[in-house]
């Protein structure tokens, strides 16, 4: 079976039972510029999650592109991916546990899909604790499946429950469907979630059926919903009878290339099979997040940052097989080839994407020079120390201030008699990765803290700033993130310079002239392609599907967007812009209030 394959058959599956077809959202998270990437299906989807109406209805069903920037150090096992695909079906407020879990056996058991044989199946359920009981419902439901009680596990909060602690807002109980693998367990407590290999998980149900309130209570949803994510590449993998995801036809192109280009024989193991699953994975995210309509350039700041990283690891282990030439552009080439079929943006950004691989080599053999001449700098301090031990914090900064490998330190220290304290190197590494992940893969809500009455002023408000912007600056000007809390609202924006004091006044004076108007605020669903023709904005338009819900403000500005939204302008007071300053290349961002 190919990816391609399981996609089409997940889509007619569902859509035979009432769900709608709706396209997948960009990796760059437009409405939340403190998400540095998409991790999860139900991201772009979590408007409508929080009570708002779906135009294509209460049944969804959808493929979406996601990286996990805190899977990038698990990369080069058999199981993990930075860049996924995951395909998902999703229920508004419609039907909940029952439905969701029969259908997902049937999916996978039924000869007519995909036929795995029910005795390969274990799931995992939540075990309870204080504040919610344990999931019995969809324990009992899994059991009339067929699925016996010793293949069915009691999980706690860090394995089966969807919800970030400490924040307010939609959570609840998930099940995991694993498939056993047929390896012999490694221990006499093996089961679902360990690293062995043994069990591969495929399909996560997540239910929300409770809110977290700001006490820390959890109190019942009016409307509950199912949120599901099934792995493409991990599923394709045990239908193909794969040992690792790597084995799968997607990547075989690229092993062939890379074994290729460095001599490997046929059966890579070790280090050497490691470095090609990394080399592999990193230059395919690389490719894919070049190639989105949004697509970012490498940088030292936050997308830009972790996109550079990826390409420099792929190329630091590309040397480790004995690859010192450029290479990540062939590579590219494959990637594009292979997968621009289903998605079209890599093939109208080629250029784009092998100008910028190409660009990211060149500028990284100059980066190994800096941190050469870096090291050579510290040397004589460094060779006093008689412990001839070359401290984690310093071995660090050269990574992370130079792109310097420790691997390469490493070597350098060798030849001077001295050793790493990689202790010290691991735990700033660790520290760094935790702000990382801070402010990488955490769950927002379209960009929104919640659905306050003073976020949804601000969340107007974002409107106007952007159709004022448009009209003092040039239609250039595009919406590239938003953040609102209840104290403020942060907006980014496409825009070449830093603005006048000038421009920001008359960007401040034509939101307030709306606000004293008391403009309406009215909400319609339309065909995409009528909204575009009206003029409608919204770069974040393709969640929505074919038809989709715009916001007319007087007739002052026309976007599509999930809400929620006032009234009336009058309502939102008055505006005031309290910083202007950038954000990244070409892209502004302003912080302002409601007084």
């Amino acid at each position: 079976m190919t990816a391609e394959e399981l996609r089409q058959l997940y889509f007619e599956f569902f859509i035979e039972r009432g769900h709608t077809l709706i396209q997948g959202a960009s990796l760059i998270p437009s409405e939340d510029s403190t998400i540095l990437y998409t991790p999860a299906g139900m991201q772009p989807l979590v408007p409508y999650l929080l009570g708002e109406k779906h135009p294509a209805g209460r049944r969804l069903v959808n493929v979406q592109k996601c990286i996990r920037t805190g899977d990038i150090e698990e990369v080069g096992d058999s199981s993990h991916l930075t860049f996924f695909e995951m395909l998902g079906n999703w229920s508004l407020g419609d039907y909940f546990k029952r439905d969701s879990i029969t259908w997902s056996f049937e999916f996978l058991t039924s000869g007519k899909w995909l036929g795995f044989n029910p005795q390969q199946l274990h799931v995992t359920v939540f075990a309870g604790d204080e504040q919610v009981p344990p999931d019995e419902e969809a324990a009992s439901i899994w059991e009339e499946m067929g699925i016996p009680e010793d293949r069915i596990y009691f999980f706690g909060r860090d394995d089966n429950w969807w919800g970030p602690t400490g924040i307010t807002g939609p959570c609840g109980p998930d099940t995991e469907i694993f498939i056993d693998t047929g390896k012999p367990p490694c221990s006499p407590d093996c089961r679902p979630g360990c690293g062995c290999g043994k069990y591969f998980e495929i399909w996560n149900n997540v239910f929300m059926e409770y809110s977290r309130t700001a006490d820390g209570k959890y109190v019942p949803l009016e409307q509950k919903n199912v949120d599901t994510g099934m792995g493409v590449a991990r599923t394709v993998a045990m239908m193909n009878g794969c040992e690792s995801i790597y084995e799968i036809p997607l990547f075989q192109p690229l092993f062939g290339f890379l074994k290729k280009l460095s001599g490997l024989g046929q059966e890579p193991d070790g280090q050497a099979l490691r470095s090609l699953r990394i080399v592999s994975d990193h230059i395919r995210t690389a490719t894919h997040i070049l190639g989105d309509d949004q697509g970012i350039p490498p940088s030292n700041l936050d997308r830009g940052y972790v996109l550079r990283r990826l390409i420099r690891l792929a190329i630091r282990h590309a040397r480790i097989l004995g690859i010192d030439g450029h290479f990540t552009r062939s590579l590219a080439e494959i990637v594009i080839n292979e997968e621009s079929s289903v998605h079209e943006e890599l093939a109208k950004n080629r250029e784009f994407i092998l100008d910028e691989l190409s660009s990211e080599e060149i500028r990284f053999e100059k980066t190994l020079q800096s941190g050469l001449r870096e090291f050579e700098k510290l040397l004589p301090n460094l060779t006093r120390n008689p412990a001839k031990t070359i401290p984690g914090r310093i071995a660090f900064r050269l990574y992370d201030t130079y792109g310097f490998p420790v691997e390469f330190t490493a070597e350098l220290a060798l030849e001077q008699g001295m050793t790493i304290d990689m202790e010290g190197y691991r735990k700033a590494f660790d520290l760094h990765r935790e702000l990382s992940r801070q402010g990488g893969d955490q769950k927002f809500k379209g960009g929104l803290a919640d659905n306050s009455e003073m976020v949804t002023m601000l969340h107007t408000a974002t409107h106007l700033l952007h159709q004022a912007l448009r009209d003092v600056l040039g239609d250039h000007v595009e919406q590239k993130g938003s953040n609102i809390t209840e104290k403020r609202l942060r907006f980014d924006f496409s825009h070449p310079e830093k603005l006048t004091d000038e421009e920001i006044s008359m960007v401040e004076k034509r939101v307030n002239e709306v606000i004293q108007a008391d403009m309406p605020v009215i909400c319609e669903e339309t065909q995409l392609e009528n909204a575009l023709k009206e003029g409608a904005t919204g770069l974040f338009r393709n969640k929505y599907g074919d038809r989709v819900k715009i916001y007319r403000i007087g007739e002052f500005s026309i976007e599509i967007c999930g809400g929620p939204h006032v009234g009336r302008t009058g309502e939102l007071g008055r505006f005031k812009i309290m910083k202007e300053m950038s954000s990244s290349s070409g892209v502004r961002r302003i912080r302002a209030i409601l007084e």
